[in-house]
C-alpha cells in the first residue's frame, strides 16, 4: 500500500508529495555537483519505495523521510550530496529553533527576519504581550474583515468566495496591503489606511487642530503629510495681538515633538512629510532647517516648486516671494541660488527633496474639489486636505515562472487586489470625520508593485540598462491598464466614486470606481514579509548581515542570486561571506561577468538610471512613485543638481536623493565603507531588521 499522508513537525497530517523529495535531492546535487535530474528522480523513487515498505500501517514523519534520503544517498555512492543535504537539514533546524525562540508558529516557511517583523508589528498579542496568532491566522483575519464589505453589494459571488480569493493572494505572497491593514483589520482599532494629508490653517486653533489630528492618525498606524505654506512668515504681524508671528518652522517643531511622544506607545514610529512652497518668504530657513541632527527628526522635507520657478531656474532669473496671508509680493530670490541651496542641503543631510507641485495638480483627478498641496510621508501619494488612501503591492517575483512573468496570473491578482483595496474603504474605521467624508467621496486607492529588482534579475536583465527601463515601463503600463479595467468593472457593478461629476474621468466619459488606482510605494516591511526587494528599488546588497533581534545577526543571501549561484556551480559559504563584506559583486572576478552585470546594487548604479526608472513608472501611474535616488558617499553636489533637474524634465512628480553617509543614523552600513570602521561596526554590510531597500535613513522606510 502506497504512503499517501505525512506527519509534519507540528503533528498535523498532510498529503504526501514525492516531488518534494526530488526537489530536495536536486538541490543537494547542485551544491555537491555530483548528479543531475535523472539521478534525483531515480533516488527519490527508491526513497518512496522504502517508505511504502516500512510504513504499511503507519504515517511517516518528515524526519522519517529525511532520514531515508540521507541513508539512500550514502548507500548509492553520493557522499558529498549526503553531506550537503545534512548541512541543509541542520540549517533548517537552526532556523526553526530561532523562530521557536521568537514564539511564532510559521506555517509559510518565511524568513527568520520576516517572522521577527511579523511578531513585532503585525501579529495579535494578548494583554501580556504574547503572540496569539500565526501568519496564516493573520491573513485569515484580514481577508475575513475586508470581505465583509461585499455584503453591501448584491452579486453572484458571496463574501465567503471573496474572502478565499483575498486569503489566497496574501498567503501566496502575491499581494499584500499596507501595514495598517495587516495590523488592524478585524481588530478594535480597525483603521486600515497608511496615508493622510492634514491641512494646517493660519491660526492658533487651526495649527493645534492639525497637531491633534496628526496624533490621532499616528496612534492608529497612519503617516501624515502637511503643507505649511499657508502659515504667515516669520516677523509678520499678528493682528489680534499686534504681536509678531514666529513662522512655520517654529510650529513644525511642535509637530515633531508630538510625533516623538505618540510613537512611544505605537507599534512603529510616526512619520511626517513637511512641505513649503518655494515662494514662501521663509523658504531659506526651511531648506536649511536640518543643519542640526536633532531638528525635525520625524519629518521628511520637500520644497514645492512650481513651473514658474523651474522656468526662472533655466533662464537664470529671479522669482517673487509672496506673503500667504495677504498675497502681496514681499521680495524676490534668484532661482539658481535657491536651487543650489536645495541640492547642497540634500547632499549634506538628505533633505529637502522636491515636489513638482504643478505637475502634481495637472494630474489631480478631482480639480473641482481644490488643489493638492501635500503628500504622504514618502511622497508617492498626493492628497487633498484631510484625504487618505490605502495602498497595496503585488509581488512580481511571485509571478515569475521559468524565467518569464506569468502575465495572466498578474492580471488575475490585479483584479483581486483592486477589489480588496476598494473594500477596505467600506470597512475602514476613520480617525477623523473629515477624512471619512472626502475619502469615501473620492475612493482613492494605490495599487503598486514590489520585487521589481528581483524580477529583473530572475529574467536576466540588468537594472541599469535600456532593457531594464523597457521592462519597467511594460510592467507599469500593464498594471495601470489592468487596474483601470478592474476599477471600471467595479464602477459598473457598484457605481462611480461619489465625486465623479466634473472629475477628469467624467470628462473622458469613462466609468471609474476609484479616483486614483495606482501608486508605486516604498514597500518596506511588507516586502520583507513577502521575501522580495522593496518597491521598484534596486537591490541594496547581494549578501549581507541582518540585525534580526538584539544580539542575533544572520547572513542573508538574495534568493535569486543564490539560485543562480547554485545552478552555475559557484556557490559556497565562503564566497557569500566575502560578498557580504561589500554587499556587491561588481568587482568579484571569481563570479561570471554576465552574472555580475545582472546583479547590480543601488550604489553600483549611476544616478541617471535611478531617475529614468522612476520616470518610466511615473509615465503609467495615477499617483506618484516613491524612489530614492541613491548616491555613493563620494558623489558631488553637481551630481544631485543634475538628478533633480532631470526628474522635472522627465515628468516625475517629485524626487528624493540620498547620499550614503549623509545622515548620522542609518539602517544600512556597507562593510567596505570607512564609515563602518569609524562606527566600530563589523566589516560586513549590516542591515537593520526592518530595512528592505531605498533610503537608508530610519524615517524613509515608514
Amino acid at each position: 500500500m502506497a504512503v499517501e499522508k505525512i506527519k509534519k513537525r507540528d503533528d498535523s497530517i498532510v498529503d504526501f508529495e514525492p516531488k518534494k523529495i526530488v526537489f530536495a535531492i536536486e538541490k543537494a546535487f547542485i551544491a555537491s555537483q555530483e548528479g543531475g535530474a535523472n539521478e534525483a528522480k531515480r533516488l527519490a523513487q527508491e526513497v518512496v519505495d522504502k517508505l511504502n515498505h516500512q510504513f504499511v500501517d503507519a504515517v511517516p514523519s518528515v524526519e522519517d523521510v529525511q532520514d531515508l534520503v540521507e541513508e539512500t544517498l550514502i548507500q548509492r555512492g553520493f557522499p558529498h550530496t549526503a553531506k550537503a543535504y545534512i548541512l541543509y537539514r541542520q540549517k533548517r533546524a537552526e532556523i526553526r529553533q530561532v523562530k521557536n525562540l521568537l514564539g511564532v508558529k510559521d506555517e509559510l516557511k518565511l524568513t527568520v527576519n520576516a517572522v521577527n517583523v511579523l511578531k513585532k508589528r503585525y501579529l495579535k498579542k494578548d494583554e501580556r504581550g504574547q503572540v496569539v496568532e500565526t501568519p496564516l491566522q493573520m491573513f485569515r483575519r484580514v481577508a475575513r474583515a475586508v470581505a465583509k464589505a461585499e455584503q453591501k453589494y448584491p452579486q453572484e459571488k458571496s463574501p465567503s468566495f471573496w474572502e478565499e480569493e483575498f486569503y489566497e493572494v496574501m498567503t501566496n505572497l502575491e499581494f499584500l496591503p499596507n501595514s495598517p491593514t495587516l495590523m488592524n483589520a478585524g481588530t478594535e482599532v480597525g483603521q486600515l489606511s497608511a496615508c493622510f494629508v492634514i491641512p494646517v490653517e493660519d491660526s492658533i486653533p487651526g495649527i493645534f487642530d492639525a497637531i491633534k489630528h496628526m496624533a490621532l492618525v499616528h496612534k492608529s498606524g497612519g503617516g501624515t503629510g502637511f503643507s505649511f505654506s499657508r502659515l504667515r512668515p516669520k516677523g509678520d504681524v499678528v493682528q489680534s495681538t499686534m504681536g509678531i508671528a514666529s513662522g512655520p518652522l517654529s510650529f513644525m517643531r511642535i509637530f515633531d515633538v508630538t510625533t516623538d511622544v505618540i510613537k512611544q506607545g505605537g507599534r512603529r514610529r510616526g512619520a511626517n512629510m513637511g512641505i513649503l512652497r518655494c515662494d514662501h518668504p521663509d523658504i531659506i530657513e526651511f531648506i536649511t532647517s536640518k543643519d542640526r541632527d536633532d531638528c525635525l527628526t520625524n519629518f521628511n522635507l520637500s520644497v514645492a516648486v512650481s513651473d514658474g520657478f523651474m522656468e526662472a531656474l533655466e533662464k537664470g532669473q529671479v522669482y517673487p516671494l509672496r506673503n500667504p496671508r495677504t498675497g502681496a509680493i514681499t521680495g524676490s530670490l534668484h532661482a539658481q541660488d535657491v536651487f543650489r541651496l536645495i541640492v547642497t542641503q540634500a547632499w549634506r543631510t538628505g533633505d529637502p527633496g522636491l515636489i513638482f507641485i504643478d505637475t502634481v495638480n495637472r494630474a489631480n483627478p478631482t480639480p473641482l474639489l481644490g488643489e493638492i498641496e501635500a503628500t504622504n510621508p514618502c511622497g508617492e501619494q498626493p492628497l487633498l486636505p484631510y484625504e487618505s488612501c490605502n495602498l497595496g503591492s503585488i509581488n512580481l517575483l511571485a509571478l515569475v515562472e521559468q524565467g518569464k512573468i506569468d502575465w495572466e496570473r498578474f492580471r488575475q491578482v490585479i483584479k483581486v487586489a483592486v477589489r480588496f483595496l476598494d473594500d477596505v474603504i467600506d470597512v475602514n474605521r476613520w480617525p477623523l470625520e473629515q477624512t471619512e467624508e472626502i475619502t469615501r467621496g473620492n475612493r482613492k486607492i494605490g495599487l503598486g508593485v514590489m520585487g521589481f529588482a528581483d524580477t529583473l534579475a530572475a529574467l536576466g536583465i540588468p537594472y541599469d540598462s535600456e532593457e531594464g527601463l523597457e521592462a519597467g515601463e511594460k510592467i507599469a503600463r500593464f498594471l495601470q491598464e489592468e487596474a483601470h479595467k478592474a476599477s471600471q468593472e467595479l464602477a459598473l457593478e457598484r457605481g462611480n466614486f461619489p465625486n465623479y461629476p466634473g472629475s477628469l474621468w467624467d470628462k473622458e466619459g469613462r466609468p471609474m470606481r476609484n479616483a486614483t488606482v495606482t501608486t508605486i510605494a516604498p514597500t518596506g516591511t511588507i516586502s520583507i514579509i513577502a521575501g522580495c526587494s522593496s518597491g521598484i528599488e534596486p537591490l541594496f546588497a547581494i549578501t549581507y548581515v541582518r540585525n534580526v533581534i538584539e544580539g542575533t545577526r544572520m547572513v542573508e543571501i538574495n534568493s535569486v542570486f543564490r539560485k543562480v549561484a547554485e545552478e552555475k556551480s559557484f556557490y559556497s559559504n565562503e564566497l557569500m561571506l566575502e560578498i557580504a563584506r561589500s554587499g556587491t559583486v561588481k568587482y568579484m572576478e571569481t563570479i561570471p561577468e554576465e552574472v555580475r552585470r545582472v546583479f547590480v546594487t543601488a550604489f553600483d548604479i549611476e544616478p541617471r538610471w535611478h531617475v529614468e526608472m522612476q520616470a518610466a513608472f511615473q509615465k503609467y501611474c495615477d499617483n506618484a512613485v516613491s524612489k530614492t535616488i541613491n548616491f555613493p558617499s563620494e558623489a558631488s553636489i553637481d551630481d544631485i543638481d543634475s538628478a533633480y533637474r532631470m526628474a522635472y524634465r522627465l515628468g516625475c512628480k517629485g524626487i528624493t536623493a540620498y547620499r550614503y553617509g549623509s545622515k548620522k543614523e542609518q539602517v544600512l552600513y556597507l562593510g567596505s565603507d570607512s564609515l563602518m570602521r569609524l562606527l566600530e561596526k563589523p566589516e560586513y554590510t549590516l542591515a537593520e531588521a526592518e530595512y528592505a531597500g531605498g533610503c537608508p535613513s530610519p524615517l524613509c522606510f515608514f
